[in-house]
C-alpha cells in the first residue's frame, strides 16, 4: 500500500493562492498516478487534478483549468496542487489520492487516500 498525507490548507482571500503538497510512503511513488479531488459541504467528491506517474501529463477538471496546477516530484515522494486565482467556490477539503492506472476522473475508483486538508477561500 501507499500511505498519502496532505498538508498546505488554509484560509485565503478570494484572488489568492495556496500549494497543497501530498507527502506519500510505503510503496514506489513513481508506481501510481496522483489525483486531487474535493469535496465542498454538502456535496459529493469532485476530480480536480491528475498527474501520470513520470509527470508527464495532466488531466484538469474544466473549473480550474488555468488557474491550477498539479505536479510531482518523485526523488521526494511528493505531488502537489498549485492554486492562483481562489475563488469562493474553490472551498473544500481537498484530497490527494493514488491509483496505478491513469487518468482516474472517476473518483470512485481511487484506491488510496489521504485524510484531506480544508481549503477555505473567503470573498
Amino acid at each position: 500500500q501507499v500511505q498519502l498525507r496532505e498538508s498546505g490548507g488554509g484560509l485565503v482571500q478570494a484572488g489568492g493562492s495556496l500549494r497543497l503538497s501530498c507527502a506519500a510512503s510505503g510503496r514506489t511513488f513513481s508506481n501510481y498516478a496522483v489525483g486531487w479531488i474535493r469535496q465542498a459541504p454538502g456535496k459529493e467528491r469532485e476530480f480536480v487534478a491528475t498527474i501520470s506517474r513520470a509527470g508527464s501529463s495532466a488531466h484538469y477538471t474544466d473549473s480550474v483549468k488555468g488557474r491550477f496546477t498539479i505536479s510531482r516530484d518523485n526523488a521526494e515522494n511528493t505531488a502537489y496542487l498549485q492554486m492562483n486565482n481562489l475563488k469562493p467556490e474553490d472551498t473544500a477539503v481537498y484530497y490527494c489520492a493514488a491509483d496505478r492506472a491513469f487518468p482516474v476522473v472517476s473518483t470512485i475508483l481511487y484506491n488510496y487516500w489521504g485524510q484531506g486538508t480544508q481549503v477555505t477561500v473567503s470573498s
